[in-house]
């Protein structure tokens, strides 16, 4: 399986991630996710959350959790970008692209990583209260 992670303060580019796409003939489903700020964190209004990441650490269990991935669905290839720095309401903060054969699959990888990356990933938020 091939796999591509990003971890940056700037700006996801989804129009470019999608053009820069490399998939074999015979897979028939990507599926994609992006996360996007909310204008509220439990009952307070917020302008952005401040994410901070242990990059070192992140690279490393987003490591493993594809490696489950590949053990588990027969995927060609993910994608992720996850934002780090401030990053205002209304904007992506991840990115998440899977390639597979089947839907079936593509969906479920998908979901069991950003169920996973929420457990274990050491990116932590912190929303700016406005």
């Amino acid at each position: 399986m091939k796999t591509e992670l990003i971890l940056c303060p700037s700006p996801i580019d989804e129009s470019a991630l999608a053009k820069a796409r490399s998939t074999s003939d015979g897979m028939g489903a990507v599926v994609t996710f992006s996360g996007v700020v909310r204008g509220r964190e439990g009952d307070a209004t917020i302008s952005g959350i401040d994410y901070e990441s242990f990059n070192e650490m992140a690279k490393r269990q987003f490591e493993l959790i594809f490696s489950e991935i590949d053990q588990r669905w027969p995927i060609e290839s993910i994608r992720l970008v996850h934002r780090t720095g401030i990053v205002k309401v209304n904007e992506s903060s991840l990115w998440v692209e899977v390639v597979a054969a089947h839907r079936a699959e593509a969906f479920a990888a998908c979901q069991h990583l950003i169920d996973e990356m929420k457990k274990r990933v050491p990116i932590w938020k912190k929303p700016l209260v406005t």
